[in-house]
């Protein structure tokens, strides 16, 4: 039997494990992906993207039904379950001879990190006080983003030995998880509740690739064939009947009820908005330094580390300036550095290499903007919901995520092509740019949208004992003082 600890700080660690695992695999993948192209040798880009998208797309279906399923278990099971799936498919990734082969494989890491995500966070939270969540959650989010300022300094060396270590250095972060976790992860209580809507889970599955599907090969198909068109209708009738059908389920994918809630609802879209712009910019500054500028994968990823690094930086700023500006002002700035990191790439890149004056600035400006944005959502989704729909808006909110990386990364190659030169492939990369720009600034128009948070109101202390003993000093009895399980503290 495992010993079971209720002390925070080791709860954290040991999940924080498995978010490094989710989120380190995701970005170290983008800096493999010319590697795995000259092994695998795809029939185009739009086929390799799949390596990325497949994983982004399972990973978004599965995030709210793995966490209802771990509902059933106990998120320990839940957790422990997502790390040993998550293990066995990076084994078979780092096997793979194929492209299809490695996508599938991806689909199954995908599976076992909608496993272990929620089920880390639900851990986390219902280890801290509730006065204590919002900030936890900030914390949870700045794990991922640290592993995402790790992943190109260490995707470089593995990759210039093969693209397959990339997988394979999942393994003992992976064993390390699961040792740690058996033995000390605190129990928690199974819920007896519904089952996990895995039709929605096929619904959105299949509408998010079909969506994927009509971006990716609308330059080879054209944007008005017959294959174009019937794909991106596809896609808007199977998401159409997504919601359909979460309006009728009883345990559904995205509980609707939960975008009522205004701070909730524009968190989401921003997140949304944001998450394009991100899976987007990061890939294309992969495949500029690799294909444009013809970089090894091991400069390519000093070349990009400036910008990661800057996250946990910001990441940290962002706790301390949402109490004085509220978390409004605090995604707004993030969103418009982002912007501006995706302007400079488009006015400073040449085509010769210029890291120093065109990539550098932009780098560290997307990397800034990032550290502000990201945390503070995730910390304004969770401040915005009661204590017992954290693991839902949670799932929601990392569903939304991986969606909007999936678009991006669509957007991306749909709008690259296929460049028949050095100054075509150029011309395309800046469009990219700009438009990825363009999108970053609606998240920031989403952004400013969000309320601030209500201060918690001020409680007068206690009447000293002595001025109780007469009638007239008796305690006011309709005067509800916090206990330990009331709402969080709000964020900001």
């Amino acid at each position: 039997m495992p010993r079971v600890t209720t002390r925070p700080a080791v709860v954290f660690v040991i999940v924080s494990l498995g978010v490094v695992l989710s989120s380190l695999d995701l970005f170290v993948a983008n800096v493999a992906l010319p590697a795995m192209a000259a092994d695998l040798r795809p029939r185009d880009l739009g086929e390799l993207s799949w390596v990325l998208s497949a994983y982004a797309i399972v990973f978004a279906a599965l995030l709210v039904p793995a966490g209802r399923l771990a509902d059933r278990t106990g998120q320990r099971t839940g957790f422990l379950a997502g790390v040993t799936i998550f293990l066995v498919a990076s084994g078979a990734c780092a096997a793979a001879t194929n492209v299809p082969m490695l996508i599938g494989f991806r689909a199954g890491q995908a599976v076992g990190a909608a496993l272990l995500v929620p089920t880390s966070l639900g851990l986390v939270l219902a280890a801290y006080p509730p006065a204590r969540r919002p900030g936890a959650a900030r914390a949870w989010a700045v794990v991922g983003t640290i592993a995402v300022a790790v992943a190109p300094v260490v995707a470089g060396p593995l990759v210039e030995v093969s693209w397959r270590w990339v997988f394979i250095i999942n393994l003992p972060i992976g064993v390390v998880a699961l040792i740690l976790g058996w033995w000390l992860l605190p129990d928690t209580a199974a819920e007896r509740g519904p089952l996990p809507d895995l039709l929605g889970a096929a619904l959105l599955t299949a509408g998010i690739a079909a969506l994927a599907l009509g971006l990716v090969k609308s330059e080879a198909w054209g944007w008005s064939s017959g294959g174009v068109i019937g794909t991106l209708a596809a896609a808007a009738v199977l998401i159409a009947v997504f919601f359909g059908w979460s309006a009728r389920h009883p345990s559904p994918i995205l509980e609707l009820d939960l975008l009522r809630s205004r701070g909730f609802a524009i968190t989401t879209a921003a997140m949304l908005v944001a998450s394009v712009a991100f899976g987007g910019m990061l890939l294309s500054a992969v495949l500029w330094m690799q294909d444009g500028w013809h970089w090894s994968a091991l400069r390519a990823g000093f070349g990009i580390a400036p910008g990661p690094a800057m996250v946990p930086v910001f990441s940290i700023l962002a706790g301390r300036l949402i109490p004085r500006l509220g978390p409004a002002r605090v995604v707004v700035t993030g969103a418009l550095l982002f912007a501006a990191g995706l302007g400079w790439w488009a006015a400073g890149i040449t085509v010769q290499p210029n890291y120093a004056t065109g990539m550098l600035g932009g780098m560290i400006l997307v990397g800034a903007g990032f550290g502000l944005l990201v945390p503070t959502l995730f910390g304004s989704a969770v401040g915005a919901l009661p204590p017992q729909r954290f693991a839902t808006g949670s799932g929601i909110i990392n569903m939304v995520r991986q969606i909007g990386i999936t678009i991006g990364v669509a957007v991306l190659v749909a709008i690259l092509g296929t460049p028949q030169n050095a100054n075509d492939r150029f011309a395309a990369f800046r469009t990219a740019w700009v438009v990825l720009a363009a999108i970053a600034v609606v998240a920031a128009v989403a952004g400013s949208a969000l309320p601030r948070p209500r201060r918690a109101p001020e409680t007068k202390p206690a009447p000293h004992p002595a001025t109780q003993a007469t009638p007239q000093a008796a305690p006011d009895r309709n005067v509800v003082r916090p206990s330990a399980g009331g709402p969080p503290a709000p964020v900001g």
